[in-house]
């Protein structure tokens, strides 16, 4: 993906999850930074220590950038304009889908009736699924095709509904933005469905009613689509959204949040380097090995491995010893890495493209995340926190190792003698990590520090190794131009003060050890 032009935030409805955004990721992506979310309190089996309205907002924006525009599909448009009144300094625009700011219908307000909505919270309240079976015949109610409608939207989730999903529904039926609607002075679009038998259908005069002596906002039609829009339009959608925001300048270079890493260029590195990776992977070798032994003070029944940053999948045959019963996922960032390690190993086990900070994984279906060597490539660990707190099961593991900001200080202390620019990887500190996984209360994590050394009898080995493992340097702030022949020369006579007696040239490795435990 080119430099994104927007971030853009995600919130689903009630009873779905972030998979409802599936057929509208890849149409935003080559423009957009997406921030994907399963909200407490809406999502089937995602808990909350605390499932209040506000403390869900907060978290939020917690895991949100500091500025983004906010997309909301139902009840997730109420609450991206609940967060635009709440935060309106982090909040550039809003667009809502098939969202009203008022479910209930009032003396002055079009909408359900208050009776049928508190049968529907009773019923949620004894028997969750039947609650969400019902909701999901309404929303598909009018489509064109109801029934393959509602076979992919129930198809959107992997957890079966509990107790969780019912503070959801008290938001419902106590939110009221009609003011906020009114009031808010950022950009907003109301996308309504033509066919949507949720909401009714006065509610498009109601909303331009209402928003009438609001400037920036709009109210648009999807034509021939019900109330799972996303599903349905995601063409049509993606399209007024990009106009919108070209519409009122909000379609810019913006600097991705925390990113000094493109993403773009790692998995493209990676990808490069699959075929000759193994041949120069020492390092990557001692620290799994030492990764893998601990293990051995884990109780872990493991139905489902995931081998996250799977590589050219060298793990995969001594996770499958350890744990013989256990379903095998490796999962990599760069398509050629997973290409490689498919062809290597086979049906050993099921080999998938995708990011750590957005896992293509249901929720609750991972005993064991093994990654070595992987998660220094994320930058935004809060929602790695996030992706961990989702897919492992209570009582599951996720075992790690990452490296420091002090990896390969000699080769940084003389790239800072030759020339001005970032040559060298920057890497998440612990400090950071820690502060990051305390905000997810469902986790606990520990850590500890090991420092490795490798030794090169000359600077051009190491460059070379860095090479072919594709591990150079693909920091955002590096030089946009070739290293000229002068700044590599300066560069390698400062590192050769480093030299040690023995006549070697040290590469220093911080390596950060982590367990993360799901409670």
């Amino acid at each position: 993906m080119s430099q994104p032009r927007q971030q853009l935030v995600l919130l689903h409805g009630w009873g779905s999850n972030r998979d409802v955004w599936r057929p509208l990721v890849t149409l935003l992506r080559p423009w957009a930074d997406l921030t994907l979310l399963d909200i407490p309190g809406l999502a089937p089996g995602v808990e909350s220590a605390d499932p209040g309205l506000d403390s869900v907002l907060d978290e939020i924006l917690r895991l949100a950038p500091e500025q983004a525009v906010y997309l909301g599909w139902s009840l997730g448009g109420q609450l991206a304009m609940a967060l635009a009144a709440r935060a309106p300094e982090r909040v550039l625009a809003v667009v809502t889908l098939c969202s009203s700011p008022r479910f209930l219908a009032a003396a002055d307000w079009v909408g359900m009736a208050d009776a049928e909505m508190r049968g529907f919270r009773e019923t949620a309240a004894i028997n969750p699924g039947r609650a969400l079976r019902r909701f999901d015949s309404l929303q598909v109610a009018g489509a064109e095709t109801p029934r393959q409608l509602l076979r992919t939207l129930q198809g959107t989730r992997s957890a079966l509904p509990g107790e969780e999903i019912v503070p959801g529904l008290d938001w419902l039926q106590g939110l009221d933005l009609r003011t906020q609607y009114s009031q808010m002075e950022q950009p907003q679009l109301h996308l309504l469905s033509e066919l949507d038998r949720l909401l009714p259908a006065a509610l498009a005069q109601a909303l331009d009613t209402l928003l009438a002596a609001t400037p920036l906002a709009e109210t648009a039609v999807l034509p021939r689509c019900a109330h799972p829009a996303p599903l349905q339009a995601a063409d049509e959608i993606s399209s007024l959204l990009c106009a919108f925001l070209q519409k009122h300048n909000l379609l810019r270079a913006v600097g991705q949040h925390r990113q000094s890493l493109a993403k773009k260029d790692v998995a493209q590195s990676f990808s490069k380097a699959a075929t000759a990776y193994d041949s120069v992977a020492q390092l990557q070798r001692d620290v799994g090995a030492a990764l893998m032994s601990r293990l051995d003070g884990l109780a872990v029944d493991a139905e489902t491995v995931l081998d996250l940053g799977s590589g050219t999948g060298y793990f995969q045959p001594l996770l499958g010893q350890r744990f013989p019963e256990a379903a095998y996922l490796g999962l990599d960032l760069a398509e050629g890495m997973v290409r490689y390690a498919r062809g290597q190993h086979g049906e050993a086990g099921q080999w998938l493209v995708g990011d750590a900070e957005m896992l293509p994984l249901a929720a609750a279906s991972v005993d064991l995340v093994f990654s070595s060597l992987a998660l220094q490539w994320c930058q935004r660990p809060e929602l790695l926190f996030a992706e961990f707190a989702r897919v492992l099961r209570p009582g599951g593991y996720c075992v790690f190792t990452s490296l420091g900001p002090e990896t390969l200080r000699e080769l940084r202390a003389a790239w800072a003698a030759a020339d001005q620019y970032q040559h060298v990887n920057s890497f998440l500190p612990v400090d950071e990590l820690q502060q990051s996984c305390a905000g997810v209360p469902q986790l606990r994590l520990s850590l500890s520090v090991q420092q490795y050394q490798m030794r090169y009898g000359r600077v051009r080995d190491l460059l070379h190794e860095l090479k072919t493992l594709g591990a150079h340097n693909v920091n955002s702030q590096r030089s946009s131009g070739l290293t000229g022949r002068r700044a590599l020369q300066d560069m390698m006579q400062a590192y050769e003060d480093w030299r040690t007696q023995d006549g070697m040239l040290p590469a220093s490795y911080e390596v950060i050890f982590g367990v993360v435990e799901r409670t």
